[in-house]
C-alpha cells in the first residue's frame, strides 16, 4: 500500500496537483456554505466577447463561381451580402431583393469561397517579430496546466494578422497555446480584425477548446528536467490522473460540494460537460488510437487530431468517432514521430470518408492555406484518388468551422449565416491566384485594387515601410 500512496503523490505532484495543496486543496477557513457557494456560482464568461462588426454596405457579386464550402460549386452565381450577413446565393437575380444602393461587383472569371478558418494558429500567442519578449504560448510550469488561457497571451496588434487576411483570406482562427504540454490550457476563436483587446476580436458565441499534447514534446520537455513524463507511459499516467481528479471534481459540483474554486478543473469539468473541446496535438496513429481509448474512459470527445500525420493509417476509426484530422500538406520528418508521413495522408483521410483539415501551425502558412490544400489535391491525384475542388475547398473552411465549433454561423455560403466572404481573383486552388477582396460580417476590409482598404496594426504606424502588405 506504501508504493502505491508513493506512485499515486508522484503523478499528483507532476500534474502540480498534490494531495496537501495547489488547485483544488481545500483550505479549512473556508469550509462553510459561503465557500460553496462561492464555488459553485461563478461566471463561466468572465472575458466576454465586445466584437462589433466594421461598418458593411449591400453588396451584390454577380457571374461569379461559388465554392459554397460544403462541396457544391456554382458556376455564374450571385452572391448578395446585407445587413453583415449572405442574404441570397443563386444564378436568378430577379429571385433577390437586392437594394437600389446596393455596390455591384461583376464577378466574371472569379471565384468566391467562405472566409478560409485555421484551426490551429499561434498568432498573436508567438507574434512577429518572433524574440524572447513576444514568446508567450506556452505555460511549461507543470506538465498540465489547463487552468491557463490563450486569450491572455494574444497581443492583437500582431502584423501576423493582417498578412493571414490580406495574402490567405483568412477571416476566423483558432488561437492555441503551444503543445509543450499534456494539457496546454484554453485556445480561443478569433475574427480577423483589428481591435485594441482581444476581446474585441473574440469570435461571438464561439465555444473554448482544450489544447492537449501527446508524444514526443511533453515527455522531451519534462524529461530533460527529470521529472514526469520522461516517458509516453508516463504521458497517459499524467493524463489519466488528471482526468480522474477532474471526474472527482465534476462530481462534487453536481452534489453541490464543491469548497474551494479551481480554475484548472473548471476547464477539465466543462470538457467533461462537453462545453470546450478537445484540439489535440498527435502524429502517431498508434497514438491517436490510445486517446481515443482514454477519452472513452474519461467521458470526452476529440474533436479533432492536430498535425495527424499518420492519421492515413487510422481513417476508419477517425470516421466512426467523427473525429476530425487537421493535416498539412507535406510538412514531415523534422522530427521522428513526424518520419512516417506520406503526402497521400489528407486524400486517403478523405477516401475513408473522415473530416479533413489543413491547417497551419505557422505565421506564413497560415498565408497560403488554399494552396496547401490544392498540394494535397495533387498528391491524392497521383495516387488515383480523384477529390473535386469543392471538396478540397471544405477542408478550409466549413470543416474547419466544425472541429472548432462554429459551423452554424460560418464556414459556408448560406443565407443568413454571416457575411465572411472571399473573392478571389481565380481559382483558389491555383498557385497563381489570390484574395481580390474579403469581407467580414459583410464589412469590406481588404481590397487589393485600394491601397488605403488594408488594415495596419498599431505595431506597424510609423514603421519602415508602413503599411505594406508582403
Amino acid at each position: 500500500m506504501k508504493s502505491r500512496t508513493l506512485i499515486a503523490a508522484a503523478v499528483l505532484a507532476a500534474m502540480g496537483l498534490g494531495t496537501t495543496g495547489g488547485a483544488g486543496a481545500k483550505d479549512k477557513k473556508d469550509g462553510d456554505s459561503a465557500s460553496v457557494k462561492a464555488a459553485r456560482d461563478f461566471d463561466k464568461n468572465p472575458f466576454p466577447s465586445t466584437y462589433r462588426a466594421y461598418p458593411s454596405h449591400p453588396t451584390l457579386i454577380t457571374g461569379v463561381t461559388v465554392f459554397d464550402g460544403k462541396g457544391a460549386q456554382i458556376d455564374n452565381a450571385a452572391v448578395l451580402l446585407r445587413d453583415g450577413k449572405i442574404a441570397a446565393i443563386g444564378g436568378a437575380l430577379a429571385d433577390m431583393d437586392v437594394p437600389s444602393d446596393a455596390v455591384r461587383i461583376d464577378g466574371t472569371g472569379k471565384f468566391i469561397t467562405p472566409g478560409i478558418i485555421d484551426v490551429h494558429s499561434h498568432l498573436g500567442v508567438y507574434p512577429s517579430p518572433a524574440v524572447q519578449g513576444h514568446s508567450d504560448g506556452n505555460e511549461m510550469t507543470s506538465p498540465t496546466t489547463p487552468e491557463v488561457w490563450a486569450e491572455h497571451s494574444v497581443w492583437p496588434h500582431d502584423p501576423g494578422f493582417s498578412r493571414a487576411l490580406a495574402n490567405g483570406g483568412v477571416t476566423s482562427l483558432e488561437i492555441l497555446p503551444g503543445s509543450g504540454n499534456l494539457i496546454g490550457g484554453r485556445s480561443v476563436v478569433l475574427k480577423n480584425v483589428y481591435s485594441r483587446t482581444v476581446q474585441g476580436m473574440k469570435f461571438p458565441g464561439a465555444p473554448y477548446g482544450l489544447k492537449m499534447a501527446c508524444g514526443e514534446n511533453p515527455k522531451r520537455v519534462y524529461g530533460e528536467r527529470n521529472q514526469m513524463p520522461s516517458t509516453r507511459m508516463g504521458n497517459f499516467a499524467v493524463d489519466r490522473a488528471t482526468w480522474i481528479k477532474a471526474k472527482e471534481y465534476r462530481a462534487k459540483r453536481d452534489a453541490g460540494k464543491l469548497e474551494e474554486r479551481s480554475l484548472a478543473m473548471e476547464t477539465l469539468a466543462g470538457v467533461l460537460d462537453g462545453d470546450i473541446r478537445v484540439q489535440n496535438h498527435c502524429y502517431r496513429a498508434d497514438e491517436m488510437a490510445q486517446v481515443l481509448d482514454m477519452a472513452k474512459e474519461a467521458g470526452y470527445k476529440v474533436s479533432a487530431f492536430h498535425h495527424a500525420v499518420e492519421a492515413y493509417k487510422i481513417g476508419d476509426l477517425l470516421k466512426a468517432g467523427d473525429v476530425c484530422s487537421a493535416v498539412w500538406a507535406d510538412w514531415w520528418g523534422f522530427k521522428m514521430e513526424a518520419y512516417d508521413a506520406v503526402p497521400e495522408n489528407a486524400g486517403l483521410l478523405y477516401k475513408a470518408g473522415a473530416c479533413v483539415i489543413i491547417h497551419s501551425d505557422d505565421e506564413n502558412g497560415i498565408q497560403r492555406l488554399n494552396q496547401e490544400a490544392a498540394k494535397a489535391q495533387g498528391s491524392a491525384r497521383r495516387a488515383g484518388i480523384e477529390i473535386p475542388d469543392g471538396e478540397v475547398i471544405r477542408w478550409i473552411t466549413f470543416n474547419a468551422a466544425k472541429a472548432i465549433g462554429i459551423e452554424k454561423m460560418t464556414g459556408s455560403i448560406e443565407a443568413g449565416k454571416m457575411g465572411d466572404v472571399v473573392l478571389w481573383n481565380g481559382n483558389p486552388l491555383s498557385t497563381y491566384s489570390r484574395p481580390e477582396k474579403v469581407w467580414i460580417d459583410g464589412a469590406l476590409l481588404y481590397d487589393a485594387l485600394d491601397p488605403k482598404r488594408r488594415p495596419v496594426s498599431d505595431f506597424e504606424l510609423g514603421q519602415p515601410g508602413e503599411g505594406d502588405v508582403k
